[in-house]
């Protein structure tokens, strides 16, 4: 199984020379406050100008906001007062 730490473990070893285990890569990374990043899959017709525009526009019309305060019964009297 080839994970991410395995990939990382294997550039060290092409690049400085030196044989690190994937779990110590881990441990390393770790130690550093580092992690690996994985790509965002994205689609390749995203059109970004097009979906900030519809963020701007169109999402806090359809958005629901917070409720508002109001009775939660349709009585306009309380029955403790009858």
């Amino acid at each position: 199984m080839c994970g991410p730490t395995q990939r990382i473990a294997d550039v060290i070893k092409e690049v400085f020379h030196v044989r690190y285990h994937r779990d110590h890569v881990g441990r390393l990374l770790h130690r550093l406050a580092w992690s690996y990043q994985k790509p965002e899959r994205r689609a390749l017709q995203r059109n970004e100008e097009k979906i900030e525009r519809w963020v701007q526009a169109d999402l806090p019309r359809i958005k629901k906001g917070p409720r508002s305060w109001g009775p939660t019964s349709s009585l306009w009297t309380n029955r403790a007062s009858c």
